[in-house]
Parts: structure tokens; sequence; C-alpha cells
């Protein structure tokens, strides 16, 4: 990493040295962890760590080259019970003085999402957060978990099913009843 070594998590662009850019090595405190996990929806987030480099891209560009490591506890989407994930990625960002939204007529799903406007601060937390958000497990499962049917209803009736929801479900039945009927 080149440029001046920092643990400062907020970078204005008009302070960055062309030629030299800033390295950074964010390890979030005790506070910004609880952001973490209370924006993201997780049990618990630790060993997080994002490091890499602010770097000149063009003339008046600017690029975010990093690696982001973390340890999330997610909540199964099955029996609820703590998932633990380890999570290292590579994040880039291309922060880009002309640049213009596309608008929705024009807009192509091929665009790049790791182009943004030039900002006049660079705030590397608010990346860690939305790069860790980008990388989590969108159905997090613990081991062996399954789902499993219940049925509840009225003592001495039959419990309605999925399979007696669906739309064609009392036609099968009738079907299978006529042939039943038309083979005797």
């Amino acid at each position: 990493m080149s440029g001046n070594n920092s643990s400062k998590s907020l970078f204005r662009v008009s302070d960055l040295s062309q030629k030299q850019g800033a390295s950074f090595s964010l390890t979030p405190s005790a506070d910004a962890l609880r952001e973490i996990e209370s924006a993201l929806g997780l049990q618990a987030v630790r060993k997080v760590r994002f490091e890499g480099d602010l770097s000149t891209f063009g003339k008046r560009d600017w690029q975010l080259n990093g690696k982001l490591g973390a340890t999330v506890v997610q909540s199964c989407v099955v029996t609820l019970e703590p998932v633990t994930t380890r999570i290292d990625t590579d994040v880039t960002r291309q922060f880009i003085a002309d640049y213009e939204a596309p608008s929705e007529e024009e807009y192509e799903l091929t665009d790049d999402e790791n182009i943004e406007p030039l900002p006049t601060e660079i705030d590397v937390f608010e990346i860690l957060k939305e790069s860790l958000a980008l990388a989590l497990p969108p159905y997090p499962r613990k081991e062996n978990a399954e789902l499993t049917t219940s049925a509840y209803t009225e003592p001495g009736k039959k419990a309605m099913t999925d399979e007696d929801v669906k739309p064609f479900a009392g036609l099968a039945a009738l079907r299978d009843k006529l042939s039943g009927d038309s083979e005797k």
C-alpha cells in the first residue's frame, strides 16, 4: 500500500496527494461494531478489519482498493439459531469526477456497480458497512437444519395442508374419485 498510513475513516478528496494517495487500516471500535450489527440486523460481528488504499485513477478520479475481513453471526433462516460465517472479500470503488448517472431509459444491467460520483469526502467506514452487507449470506442456514411441517386443527377434523390449498388439488381429487367410480 502506498501513501500515508491512516486509521481514520474519512478522507477529504481535496487533501489527498495526487502522487502518494493514502492508505487506510480500519478496525472498528466496540461502538462501531454495535452500529454495524444494528444496521445489518446481525446477532454479532467481530474480527472486522478493512485495509486498502486510495489512489488516483485518471486525471481527477480516485479508486479505492481494499480487503475486508469479518466474522459475522446471523440467525438461521430455518431455526433462528446462530450461524457464524467468516467473510474475506476484495473491495473496489471508483469515484468519477464527471460521473453522470444514467437515466432510467439508458440504464443497463451491465453498468458497473463499483462506480460512484466523486464525493468531497470518501467515508471508508460507510464503504466497509456497504461491502459487508453485500457479502453477507442472504439465507444463512445452520448445518442439518430442516423445515418440518406442523398441522393444527380442531379435534376430529382433518388438518388442511399446502396440497389442499393448491388450485388444482380439488380437481385432481375429483378426477381420481370419478376415475375410481368408472372402474366399478
